[in-house]
């Protein structure tokens, strides 16, 4: 018979790695320092793998750590949803969110069926808009959420996930050698496109907008049609899509910040459970918070 891993454990695993430190996790899930190194040498033992690797007084995932680490999460997470799905008091209410047409296709789908599992007394009204519409409509009280693209210019919200934004391409076409470079970009009011024409600009690269959209799959269209290049985040890249390089004249853009926007004049637990959800689902930068990655957890 298998080994049965302890959700605590786990618990304390994902600790450790979130604050980057045993003493920290100790206080966080109430346990001694013994304890909590007591907890990660019962997981080394059910799973015959070592999670952490010695580096002086340093202590690192392993690679084992690292793919356990993901398991924990999405272990935990499922778990939560088993409460919620039979715990005394479910939430009732609505909520409207508001979403980009290009993160609503790709992050959506998950959110939704995790959230509706834990909480099927909850309708939730989608209103998909570019994110300046969006910001409009939470001035105008529209809605309760709002998942955007944050910029300098729009410094509002809590930023909850940072992706790289690249340079793509289609890999059965060589539409990146042609010039002027053909591209695929977002309206002229848009960061991304301001970034990559300024980056060409600034290498002297002859170049024309042929396709222009607010939605990254129309954009994704014209890239794997080989018709022009693109840039994308690092999520919404797809099968047949080739990332290009500075060594072949593309310089780095700047990365993309989601952002969490929340109604200033609405407040209910709803609301709460909406965005703790999206939070959870979306969030790639607690690890790095405080200077802390998955690969760095200092004893």
């Amino acid at each position: 018979m298998l080994p049965v891993l302890d959700n605590d454990h786990l618990r304390t695993l994902v600790a450790i790695a979130e604050t980057g430190s045993f003493t920290r996790a100790a206080d966080i899930v109430h346990k001694t320092q013994s304890a909590v190194s007591m907890q990660i040498r019962k997981l080394e033992e059910r799973l015959g793998r070592e999670i952490f690797g010695k580096e002086g007084r340093a202590a690192k995932l392993t690679p084992d750590g690292e793919k356990l680490l993901d398991y924990a999460y999405r272990m935990l997470r499922l778990n939560d949803e088993v409460i919620s799905a039979f715990r005394g008091e479910k939430l009732t209410g609505s909520v409207k969110l508001g979403v980009p047409d290009d993160y609503a296709e790709r992050y959506l789908p998950e959110i939704m069926a995790r959230f509706t599992a834990s909480n099927p007394g909850i309708e939730v009204a989608v209103i998909c808009e570019p994110t300046p519409g969006l910001v409009e409509n939470m001035q105008a009280c529209e809605i309760d959420l709002a998942i955007i693209t944050h910029s300098k210019q729009r410094d509002i919200g809590e930023i909850i996930r940072e992706e790289k934004l690249l340079w793509v391409s289609s890999q059965r076409h060589c539409v990146h050698e042609a010039r002027p470079l053909p591209l695929a970009l977002g309206r002229d009011t848009c960061n991304w496109r301001r970034a990559a024409v300024a980056r060409l600009e600034a290498r002297g690269v002859p170049h024309r907008v042929l396709y222009t959209s607010w939605n990254s799959s129309a954009v994704g269209a014209a890239v794997l049609a080989g018709l022009a290049v693109g840039v994308l985040p690092e999520s919404a890249i797809r099968p047949g899509m080739r990332v290009l390089t500075e060594q072949e004249g593309f310089d780095p853009l700047p990365t993309v910040k989601i952002a969490l926007l929340r109604n200033a004049k609405r407040h209910d637990h709803v609301i709460d459970a909406l965005a703790d959800h999206i939070i959870q689902s979306l969030d790639n930068l607690s690890l790095e918070r405080n200077g802390v990655t998955r690969l760095q957890a200092a004893e």
